[in-house]
């Protein structure tokens, strides 16, 4: 490979100081995570791990906008479209076992999060030791949507948020900025956006990584709203948001979502997606409620139905499951997920055709039988092997 092809490169490598410096490079796909991208930073922490000059990992993205918005949706479309089913599931096996492979990494792992943070993005950062949050950190899982499930440890990460809060991203799409993604823990610290080329400076000397980030991060909360747009049809940036009357009552520091922990807690608190949905609608009808419960229940109503009840059954085992365990759960999930109908129609829907319009099937969450829902997580001729 000629150095230009190098600096071209959809994901970069680079050795400075004491650290290894991962470079997200494909910003005009919002950094998109692809099956190439998968297999060259897991082969890299490798390398990495065994040198002992490097004693941290940095993860960084190009571009701005988006650390990453996702996985490669058009491609996973394609190789479904065609049938190729197997070539479709090898890159969701070599993607968790590089999930799993970051939760164990045996050094300090730190992801600067400055933009888009949503699906298979989300799964090369929250699992790592560190994850620093800039003034446009954006999480998401709007999988829902698409009529996919959250996966890359989700069924590990969400459970364990605070309360209800990660049944209700799981659920919604709902986007969460930086103070609430500190709160979530989806963020370890936060750091101003005009500060990380002097904390990645830093992170590359010899001090301790700890000591570090204690330095450099700020309390959540002064700087939310300055967050950009919304992905356009590229990775998994489709995530719906609603927020209508959701600061009242916030306290000076504290995040949107995090300031609706309650009602979050008590309305999405049931084992059956009818039973939210009816808790929303109650609580719409009550005046003076500050929660946007009709708004959450006419967006959850867009959502595949199917995907919903999976989602909330995933939610609901992951609380009892290790880390492992969890991994090859949505593996299980997604093996059935490729041959089915609503996430090639999501994605069409969304990428493809861009109609916004998709055609569920079922198209109702009473036509989901709670057999059909179990089928999901049936073990596997050939389980996801985890060493």
């Amino acid at each position: 490979m000629t150095a230009a092809e190098a600096r071209n490169a959809d994901i970069l490598f680079e050795r400075r100081g004491t650290a290894g410096v991962v470079i997200l490079n494909r910003p005009q796909a919002l950094n998109a995570v692809s099956h190439a991208m998968v297999r060259a930073l897991a082969h890299q922490l490798d390398v990495w791990e065994a040198d002992r000059a490097v004693t941290r990992v940095i993860v960084t993205a190009a571009g701005g906008r988006a650390f990453s918005a996702g996985g490669d949706l058009r491609a996973l479309y394609d190789l479904g479209r065609a049938g190729r089913y197997d070539e479709a599931l090898r890159f969701f096996r070599d993607e968790y076992i590089l999930n799993a492979r970051i939760k164990h990494y045996r050094k300090p792992y730190v992801s600067l999060i400055d933009g888009i943070v949503m699906g298979g993005g989300v799964g090369i950062s929250v699992h790592g030791s560190h994850r620093v949050a800039g003034d446009r950190f954006t999480f998401a899982m709007p999988e829902v949507s698409i009529g996919f499930f959250p996966d890359i440890g989700a069924t590990w990460f969400l459970p364990r948020m605070p309360g209800e809060l990660g049944t209700y991203c799981a659920l919604t799409g709902e986007r969460l900025k930086a103070a609430d993604g500190v709160a979530a823990g989806i963020a370890t610290h936060r750091v101003p956006s005009a500060r990380f080329p002097e904390l990645t400076d830093a992170l590359c000397g010899a001090t301790a990584v700890d000591a570090l980030l204690g330095a450099f991060a700020e309390p959540a909360g002064p700087r939310e709203g300055q967050g950009e747009g919304q992905g356009e049809g590229q990775g998994e940036g489709q995530g719906e948001g609603q927020g209508e009357g959701q600061g009242e009552g916030q306290a000076a520091g504290e995040g949107q979502i995090t300031a609706q922990r309650g009602a979050i807690d008590r309305l999405f608190a049931c084992d059956r997606v009818e039973d939210i949905l009816g808790r929303l609608e109650t609580e719409a009808s009550q005046n003076g409620t500050a929660f946007a419960a009709a708004a959450t229940a006419a967006l959850m109503r867009t959502k595949s139905p199917t995907s919903l009840k999976l989602t909330l059954a995933q939610m609901r085992y992951g609380r009892a499951l290790d880390f492992d365990a969890c991994m090859r759960t949505e593996f299980r999930i997604v093996s059935r997920v490729m041959r089915g109908h609503d996430l090639y129609e999501g994605i069409r829907a969304v990428i493809v055709d861009k109609d916004q319009a998709p055609r569920w099937q079922p198209p109702t969450l009473e036509a989901v039988a709670v057999a059909e829902v179990e089928r999901y997580f049936a073990p596997l001729a050939g389980e996801l092997g985890l060493a």
